[in-house]
C-alpha cells in the first residue's frame, strides 16, 4: 500500500521477459547490438519523424546530457522553480553544462507561462556580455503539481522559445501519463508543438533502469555520443536498456501502464472527494495526487499500513499520492476506506 512514487514499483513482466530474452547468447557491446540498432526505426515509427535515441539508464542523466548539449557554460535555462531539473538533480544540469545557469519562473500547478517567459526573455540581455546568455527552455510533462501541458500551451511555449533562437527540452519522466490522459500522439506534445529533445521516461512507468534521450533536432546530436560516454552511461551492455525500452513500447505497454496508473489516482480521487477536511490542492490530470487531509486521518492511515510522502513538512496536512501501473484496486479502495472512517 505505497503510495509514496511510482518509482517503488517493480518491473512490468513483459519488460523482465524482455531482458531475460536478451540475456541469451552474445551481443556486441556499446550500442552495436540488434536491440539497440533497431530503436532508432521503432522510436521514428512512434514519433512519426526521424528521430536519434540514445538509452540513459536515469532520468537524471537523461536531464542533465540533454540539456548539456543546449546550453554552454554561460548559457541560462529558464525552468519552473518546482522543476525536477531545478529541485531533484543535486546540481546534475549545471555540472554536465559546465556552469550554466537555471533561471527558474513561477506559475500556476506547475506550469511555465509563455506569456511571462517572452517578458523575462524580452529583458534577459541577450548579447550584454555581463549576463548568462539565454540559452534554452526547460518544461516538465506530466508537471510537478501532477498537471499536463495541452499541445497548445508548449506550442505558445515554444513559439517564444525559437523566437529568441533557444531550444525546448522537455522533463518527460511521466511523458506516458500525459499521452495516456490527453488521448494524443506523442507527436502531438512533442515535435509537432515545437520540443526539440526530450527526455523519454520509462523506469517509472515499468521499466527496471531505462530512459532515453530523442532528439527531433538533428542539429542538436553532434556530440551527444561523446557527452553519454564522458558522464558513464555508454553501457557495455547496452542491449539491457535496449530490450527494455522496446519491450516498453512493444504492443502500447506504455500507454496500457500509464492508463492503468492514472485510472487508479482517479479512483482515488473520487472517492474521497466531499470527505470533510479533505481538499484537493491541483486537479488531478495523471497519477500524481497533492490533497491536504487531516491529521487524524493521516495518522490513521499510516496505522493501517499506508506510505506516502507529507509534501510541505514533516507534520504539514499536505501529501502526495502517487499511482503506478501496478497500483492494486483494493489498495485505492481501502484507503479511501479510511479516509472516510477517520474524517468524522
Amino acid at each position: 500500500m505505497n503510495f509514496c512514487s511510482d518509482n517503488v514499483t517493480g518491473v512490468s513482466p513483459e519488460i523482465m521477459a524482455a531482458i531475460v530474452a536478451a540475456n541469451d547468447g552474445a551481443a556486441m557491446s556499446y550500442g552495436n547490438d540488434e536491440y539497440t540498432q533497431n530503436l532508432q526505426a521503432k522510436f521514428s515509427e512512434l514519433f512519426e519523424t526521424p528521430v536519434t535515441v540514445f538509452p540513459v539508464a536515469t532520468g537524471s542523466a537523461a536531464n542533465a546530457l540533454a540539456l548539456s548539449v543546449i546550453a554552454p557554460p554561460y548559457g541560462a535555462i529558464y525552468c519552473h522553480a518546482e522543476s525536477h531539473i531545478n529541485v531533484d538533480e543535486c546540481g546534475a544540469p549545471e555540472f554536465y553544462t559546465g556552469g550554466a545557469k537555471l533561471v527558474t519562473l513561477t506559475g500556476n500547478y506547475g506550469k511555465i507561462d509563455a506569456k511571462k517567459l517572452a517578458e523575462i526573455l524580452n529583458r534577459a540581455g541577450a548579447g550584454f556580455v555581463h549576463h548568462v546568455q539565454p540559452a534554452g527552455v526547460s518544461i516538465t510533462q506530466v508537471t510537478e503539481a501532477g498537471t499536463i501541458y495541452h499541445a497548445d500551451e508548449i506550442s505558445q511555449i515554444a513559439e517564444v522559445t525559437h523566437a529568441h533562437n533557444l531550444q525546448l527540452h522537455m522533463d518527460g519522466a511521466r511523458f506516458a501519463n500525459a499521452v495516456a490522459s490527453l488521448g494524443c500522439s506523442p507527436a502531438d506534445i512533442t515535435w509537432r508543438s515545437g520540443v526539440d529533445v526530450l527526455s523519454f521516461g520509462a523506469t517509472k512507468n515499468g521499466a527496471m533502469a531505462a530512459e532515453a534521450v530523442v532528439f527531433f533536432n538533428q542539429n542538436l546530436v553532434q556530440d551527444f555520443q561523446y557527452r553519454r560516454k564522458r558522464s558513464g552511461h555508454l553501457f557495455s551492455k547496452m542491449r539491457f536498456l535496449s530490450a527494455q525500452l522496446e519491450a516498453y513500447i512493444k504492443d502500447n505497454l506504455w500507454i496500457i501502464n500509464a492508463t492503468k496508473a492514472n485510472e487508479m489516482a482517479a479512483k482515488l480521487v473520487q472517492g474521497v472527494a466531499g470527505v470533510p477536511g479533505v481538499k484537493l490542492s491541483y486537479p488531478v490530470e495523471a497519477n500524481e495526487i497533492f490533497i491536504e487531509l487531516p491529521e487524524p486521518v493521516i495518522k490513521a492511515l499510516l496505522s493501517e499500513g499506508f506510505e506516502f510522502y507529507r509534501w510541505d513538512s514533516e507534520s504539514g496536512s499536505l501529501v502526495r499520492l502517487v499511482t503506478a501501473f501496478n497500483t492494486q484496486e483494493k489498495d485505492v479502495i481501502a484507503f479511501i476506506e479510511t479516509v472516510k472512517n477517520f474524517a468524522q
